[in-house]
This record gives C-alpha cells, sequence and structure tokens, in this order.
C-alpha cells in the first residue's frame, strides 16, 4: 500500500499542528496536555483533513465542493469546542 502525496502532506500538517502544544508545553505551565489530548487532537484533525479531501474529490461542482466542505469545517468545529468547553452539556465534554 503506497501513500499518496497529498495524504502525506494531510499528515504531516497533522504532526506539525500537534507540535505547537507540544513545544508550548516545554516553556509555559499552563499547556498542560495528557497522551490522551494529543491522540484526540490527532484524530480530530486527521479526520478533519481527510474528510477535506474527500469532499474535494468526490464532489463533481464547486458549489457542492464548497458546501461540502463547509459541512466538514463546521462539524470539525462543533465537536472541538464541545471537547473544550461543553457548550451543549453532553457526555463526551469531559468534567
Amino acid at each position: 500500500m503506497t501513500i499518496s502525496k497529498r495524504h502525506l502532506v494531510i499528515l504531516s500538517s497533522v504532526l506539525v499542528l500537534l507540535l505547537i502544544p507540544f513545544v508550548a508545553m516545554q516553556f509555559s505551565y499552563e499547556v498542560n496536555w495528557s497522551p490522551f489530548d494529543f491522540l484526540v487532537a490527532g484524530g480530530l484533525l486527521l479526520a478533519l483533513g481527510l474528510s477535506i479531501d474527500f469532499a474535494a474529490h468526490k464532489a463533481k461542482s464547486f458549489n457542492k465542493k464548497l458546501i461540502a466542505i463547509a459541512a466538514v469545517v463546521i462539524l470539525f468545529l462543533l465537536i472541538w469546542a464541545e471537547l473544550a468547553v461543553g457548550i451543549f452539556g453532553s457526555p463526551i465534554a469531559g468534567n
């Protein structure tokens, strides 16, 4: 199985984005992520990147691509906000 260039760019982007909190943890006690936090953030970012790639290549017209990508980004932001601060009060919000 070979990995395409697009998927390699997505994976590299996720790793670079995860380096930001990792480096911040080295300089500040205010950033305190557990390995589970990195796993969840990496999974969310990877799902976002792969979903956008899928939507961009499967939709035929520009308008459909735009709507599909916007829906994916909005869903990502809602899940991220729920995990961060629990705006909906669901069980996945944590404490």
